[in-house]
């Protein structure tokens, strides 16, 4: 009889590192309770979900603290797996790199939840289901950055985009079924092609650990390489999506305009974070035999992706309904772009070189402002509309408002005073010309240029007289306030506007609390 006694019973038993595990944890389970609550909660309380689910965003920032400053942290761990570092079998790491994203992602959906807390009364949404979704996803988008084997990976970025489609679907004026449909439809497609993608990568490597996986990919036998780079390729195509490069950018904005605005605020941050920590590392560590390959391929998506974001926003008319959240999604594709260009440079960066860090420099400035931006989109269209022209003349009606948004869209555009935005278009350009990507480099040069015209050409607006004020406006008339005739605006609105507006121009003075990360190695 075969005996199935182990010599050592207790080598399968892990102990589990609940500090490193605790952010997305935290947020988890802040959605289950959540959805708990809204079982027994009066309807007249309602709000407090509201104010427990950023309550649990605002923990799950917390639970960072303790991580930052001591060596990386791992658990969920296996012996004997081979790889370029003491934490190679783990399946969990809360190093510089992880930290620095599940940042970003937690925070961005705490931006978020500020912003939502409107949207949900005023449209009347389910809040329980809300919040919980909400949550769930950014557990997802706080977990990719820290996987460390493609399992885990596939699973937190599906835990980040199937709640994100209910999401987009709770708005119920038409617009959101469909919105959610081409986002379901495109992402479910990226998703199998992906999931082929491991499967090959699996085959050729033997691993699914990253670590391990490059080194199985470097010592394949040669009737297996094929497979492993068309395997390569594929797995990319998922986080692509996510990112919205090029081919894969399509769902943007019809998804955009069909979403709640904090919803599609969410998604142009917290969704391209998610997808961004997943390609980096899949690119610079499992993938790393292939770094010219794939950092060729990356520095042609990136230049495609900032040349058609930008240019699908310069068509846009102003004068068309939602052509200001339309404008929005067109941007975020081209910022995509920018982002991206980091990642190609790591591909031909020297040994001892992380150009990742000017893309996590880039990615937490762009979360701060676009957040914003959206704020202020919503903001205008509780009381106007969504078009660019209904912001015409917003500094007579709502003079801190309409400063907000020129500063945010002056930051995007990387002009001062948007200093922190120029910065972060430097360090990206500095990383492409250090990597050797001088074309590269001239094509984002000629896209910031073009990304100026649409830039300057809304806040203008901002600054232009309101329609009919040369007809019919008194001479003695005193401008509008921000408590004038179109209202005070909620306070978790304000709130939203205050600190993504105070965040931006703190670091527009000291832009050395973010650009440091641009400085070091995030593994």
């Amino acid at each position: 009889m075969t005996s199935l006694a182990v010599a050592n019973p207790g080598s399968l038993i892990q102990s589990v590192d609940w500090v490193a595990i605790a952010p997305p944890l935290i947020a988890a389970v802040a959605a289950l309770a959540v959805l708990l609550t809204d079982l027994f909660l009066p309807e007249r309380h309602r709000k407090w979900l509201g104010r427990l689910a950023a309550a649990g965003l605002a923990l799950a920032l917390i639970a960072l603290l303790p991580l930052i400053g001591g060596s990386p942290r791992a658990t969920f761990c296996v012996q004997n797996v081979a790889g370029g570092s003491d934490n190679a079998g783990c399946s969990y790491v809360a190093d510089h790199f992880a930290l620095v994203f599940q940042l970003l992602a937690l925070g961005g959906a705490l931006i978020a939840a500020l912003l939502s807390a409107h949207t949900v009364e005023e449209e009347k949404l389910p809040g329980g289901e809300y919040w919980f979704l909400l949550l769930s996803s950014a557990t997802g988008a706080a977990l990719l950055p820290a996987s460390r084997d493609l399992a885990t990976m596939v699973i937190a970025l599906e835990v980040a985009s199937l709640p994100a489609f209910a999401l987009v679907a709770l708005r119920r004026d038409g617009r959101g079924a469909e919105a959610a449909l081409k986002f379901f439809v495109s992402s479910v497609t990226a998703t199998a092609v992906m999931l082929l993608g491991v499967g090959f990568v699996y085959a050729a490597s033997g691993s699914l650990h990253l670590g391990a996986v490059a080194q199985g990919l470097e010592h394949a036998p040669g009737q297996l390489k094929p497979l492993a780079e068309a395997g390569a390729v594929l797995t990319l195509v998922g986080f692509a999506f996510k990112v919205a490069a090029v081919p894969f950018h399509f769902w943007v904005p019809d998804t955009y305009i069909g979403a709640p605005l904090p919803v599609a605020g969410y998604l142009s941050v917290v969704g391209k974070a998610a997808g961004l920590s997943g390609l980096a590392l899949a690119t610079t560590i499992a993938f790393r035999p292939y770094a010219h390959t794939w950092g060729l391929v990356l520095a042609v998506l990136a230049a495609v992706t900032m040349t058609v974001g930008n240019v699908g926003a310069l068509r846009q008319r102003f004068d068309t309904r939602h052509s200001a959240v339309r404008l929005l999604a067109w941007s975020s594709v081209g910022q995509a772009g920018y982002l991206l260009v980091p990642l190609a440079a790591a591909g031909y960066a020297p040994t001892g070189v992380d150009p990742l860090g000017a893309t996590a420099a880039y990615a937490l400035i762009y979360g701060v402002v676009n957040l914003g931006a959206f704020g202020v989109v919503a903001a205008v269209g509780r009381r106007a509309g969504t078009s660019v022209d209904d912001f015409r003349g917003l500094f007579a009606r709502r003079r801190w408002t309409a400063l907000a948004l020129a500063f945010f869209l002056l930051c995007l555009a990387g002009l001062p005073p948007g200093v922190i935005g120029l910065f972060g278009k430097v360090v990206v350009f500095r990383a492409a010309v250090d990597a050797g990507l001088g074309w590269l480099a001239v094509v984002m040069a000629a896209n910031v240029v073009v990304a100026l015209y649409y830039y300057l050409l809304w806040t203008t607006r901002l600054f232009a007289p309101a329609p009919g004020a040369e007809e019919g406006a008194e001479p003695g008339a005193a401008p509008v306030g921000e408590a004038g005739a179109e209202g005070r605006l909620p306070a978790t609105l304000t709130a939203t506007l205050g600190l993504t507006a105070s965040v931006a121009v703190v670091l527009s003075f000291a832009p050395q609390l973010v650009l440091q990360v641009a400085g070091g190695s995030l593994f």
